[in-house]
């Protein structure tokens, strides 16, 4: 029986991605799983090229199946190295001996840590990338059906936290969601592009140029068997074929890092809208109920937009994460020490938060329940004073630009001061009074009357949403 560490890891501080699918997709044994899936991809690649048997491949790939290495005597050993693979190498051979002997010799052949390290990432990442997805399309799919049902209800649209003109509930849902399918979009392209790392010990393929020559193998149908190796490569493992070894050019881990920043950013933009729409004294929607959903530890009554938080949280940490991702472009030479072991744990944490802001965001938006009566009823808060700016464009024709402006602002302020209601403060101003007089006031400041294109703006995200979706790509290879 293995020795296992003091402590676990479940999410307890981390709460967003607790439970989440993405958990188990980027565990200790995800990320084991994906070394072993690579080096399987790398004896099926060589044998298709003739540098090691067909059964030798065979054998270290049912081998990779059902390893059952220890990824906690791994992790410890992994000091001596800085990196968990060179004892991974050690183990997997022995297993391989053990079931055949013969092809023990063919793992790992001409490969390096990092070839190994690098494409487990990648295929760990696209693996958690297609989790990430499939929420991202129940978010989209969720707030689709909220656009389309509440196109036309008016609530208050707000600007720098002030009531400022009418808009429609349908309008705000229909931002949330063309910002998660724009992110889910390019989400999808990054994960598409995600490449195999093959390069050797140096980025020169030196040893499976060596191995193919020593094995009578230097050429694959016109092309050097070296660089046919890459090709295949990528092929066994799912993954994209680079055009150079990037052992020390990080762009992958960075381009991945930005494209699920913007993925959580707008999770949490949506996050932070429904906070502000559930305050006390706002509360134009609730979240999702449930047993003990929303409780507070001392306050009975409350009932608390955890959701909504969680999606904030999440938003909130994933920044510095991809920035230690960037700052790991300064790789140096040809293989780098430091820089590339940083990436592991900042990548990882993105996936995480990223997979679980996906699936809070989905749960969140499938069961909003918005309160179209307290929409309304807020558009009344400033007692007509958000139907201002119609005002100031109507007296435009009659007064100009400048002075229409000037005119309601001192109404509008003198109606605040006074404590009486826009409308009436108009009517009592003995410069609009005769200018006014074709305008009935009630149809000028009535919200509804003052959405602009927002109908037909909901209408058209609508049909962009509609459209083709990115699609979900090949899943990164299983082995």
């Amino acid at each position: 029986m293995s020795e296992h560490p003091p402590g676990t890891d479940t999410g307890l501080l981390s709460t967003v991605r607790a439970g989440a699918p993405v958990e188990a997709a980027v565990s200790d044994e995800a990320w084991l799983q994906a070394m072993l899936d690579a080096e399987a991809a790398l004896a099926r690649a060589q044998a298709r090229l003739g540098f090691v048997p067909g059964s030798a491949a065979e054998a270290i790939t049912e081998v990779t199946r059902d390893a059952r290495l220890d990824p906690v005597s791994l992790a410890r050993r992994a000091r001596n190295a800085a990196n968990p693979v060179v004892a991974l190498v050690a183990d997997l051979t022995e297993r391989v001996a053990a079931y055949a002997p013969e092809a023990a010799d063919h793992v790992h052949r001409g490969s390096t840590s990092q070839d190994i390290m690098d494409t487990a990432a990648m295929l760990v990442a696209g693996r958690a990338a297609a989790l990430v997805r499939a929420d991202l399309r129940r978010v989209v799919a969720a707030l689709a059906s909220l656009a389309a049902e509440h196109r036309d209800t008016v609530m208050p649209a707000r600007t720098l936290t002030q009531h400022a003109v009418p808009t429609t509930f349908g309008l705000k849902a229909a931002g949330w969601m063309c910002a998660v399918d724009d992110a889910d979009r390019r989400l999808a392209a990054a994960a598409s592009a995600l490449p195999a790392q093959l390069g050797g010990a140096a980025g020169t393929l030196s040893a499976y140029h060596e191995f193919a020559l020593a094995d009578g193998v230097p050429v694959q149908g016109g092309t050097p068997a070296a660089l046919a190796l890459v090709r295949a490569f990528a092929d066994e493992t799912g993954l994209a074929e680079p055009l150079l070894p990037w052992h020390t050019s990080r762009a992958p881990f960075v381009a991945l890092g930005n494209e699920l920043a913007i993925v959580v950013g707008a999770l949490g933009k949506f996050g932070l809208d429904v906070q502000n729409m559930t305050r006390t004294e706002v509360g134009e929607g609730l979240e999702p109920g449930g047993e003990g959903r929303g409780a507070s530890s001392a306050m009975p009554q409350k009932r608390n937009p955890v959701l909504a938080s969680l999606l904030v949280s999440a938003a909130l940490q994933v920044p510095a994460y991809v920035s230690v991702l960037a700052r790991c472009m300064l790789a140096e030479d040809e293989r780098p020490g430091g820089t590339w072991q940083a990436e592991w744990q900042p990548l990882r944490e993105v996936l995480r938060l990223a997979g679980g802001s996906a699936r809070t965001a989905a749960e969140l938006a499938e069961g909003l329940v918005p309160l179209p009566d307290r929409m309304w009823a807020n558009t009344g808060a400033t007692e007509g004073r958000i139907l201002a700016e119609r005002l100031a464009v109507r007296l435009t024709a009659e007064l100009g630009r400048v002075r229409a402006k000037r005119c309601v602002t001192r109404i509008a302020h003198k109606a605040s001061a006074d404590g009486v209601p826009f409308a009436e403060a108009v009517a009592l101003d003995p410069e609009l009074g005769t200018l006014l007089a074709a305008h009935p006031l009630e149809d000028l400041l009535d919200p509804r009357r003052y959405l602009g294109m927002a109908g037909v703006l909901v209408d058209r995200a609508l049909r962009h949403v509609d459209g083709p979706a990115a699609g979900p790509g090949p899943e990164a290879g299983t082995g």
